[in-house]
């Protein structure tokens, strides 16, 4: 199967790429022509991915790893580096679950900082000094809208996405002189497995009633092509930056509907 899309030849490192954001990212950069290494510490879904991802292209190398096992994601960067070295790493992996902080115990913060936060630490210093010898690569992570802005009931997960902001922001500083561009994605509001499995019926059309501007939530196809973007030739000045896609909902408190009404009559 030959692809001449604009990643022929690059190889492509996504972590949580069995499901949700990370397998769309996959099949974008699958369809352009990238080499994927795809890794996940679910081996079903990890399975189920890398045969659907070989229905694009027949350059798909899965690997099951704990990102917040240092050991065993050496050992799969190590072997990704053998097949062919990873030009572009999407630290996407990552998990959510909703505690009012008064609740959180302790298995449940560290569970959720060592994936979101010292996971994505392991697996970008692992990549990046393979490409620091190159002196070439690009790194986006997985930032959320909750880094920037708290939400109820997720302090663990807020003051992860907080921290994957600024190692992403430390990383381009320290990593710019070695020709390494390192940049993010915040997402806000997005339909994925994982927040289907938190939300229960009828929150999604609450929230978007109550925050969102755009008036719909985010879909994952609304958030993968700029990982794309970050990891192109389009956007090679580009570092050190934080790219929201939250259909409005930082920008300011949305409108009630009977403001609507007087702004846009009838």
């Amino acid at each position: 199967m030959e692809n001449k899309g604009r990643f022929t030849g690059s190889h492509v490192l996504i972590t949580g790429a069995a499901r949700g954001i990370g397998f769309e990212i996959a099949n974008h950069f699958a369809r352009e022509g990238a080499m994927l290494s795809i890794m996940d510490y679910n081996q079903e879904l990890l399975d189920r991915a890398t045969q659907a991802l070989k229905s694009l292209t027949t350059a798909v190398h899965p690997y099951y790893a704990d990102v917040s096992n240092l050991s065993m994601v050496r050992d799969a960067v190590a072997a990704a580096e053998k097949i062919q070295s990873i030009d572009i790493l999407i630290n996407n992996a990552g998990i959510a679950f909703e505690t009012p902080f008064l609740q959180i115990d302790e298995k449940e913060w560290k569970q959720i900082l060592d994936i979101n936060l010292t996971g994505m630490f392991f697996v970008a210093q692992t990549v990046c000094r393979f490409m620091a010898k190159r002196k070439k690569g690009v790194v986006v992570n997985m930032g959320s809208k909750n880094g920037l802005a708290a939400e109820f009931g997720y302090a663990h997960y807020n003051a992860s996405k907080a921290g994957a902001i600024l190692l992403t922001k430390t990383m381009a500083l320290e990593l710019a002189h070695l020709n390494i561009r390192v940049n993010a994605v915040c997402p806000g509001y997005i339909s994925t497995p994982m927040s289907m499995e938190i939300d229960p019926p009828g929150f999604t059309e609450n929230f978007v009633k109550q925050f969102i501007p755009m008036n719909r939530a985010g879909m994952v196809g609304d958030i993968s092509p700029l990982f794309l973007f970050l990891a192109g030739e389009e956007s090679r000045f580009i570092t050190g930056q934080i790219i929201i896609a939250d259909g409005g909902q930082l920008a300011g408190q949305k409108p009630a509907d009977d403001l609507l009404l007087k702004i846009n009559p009838g």
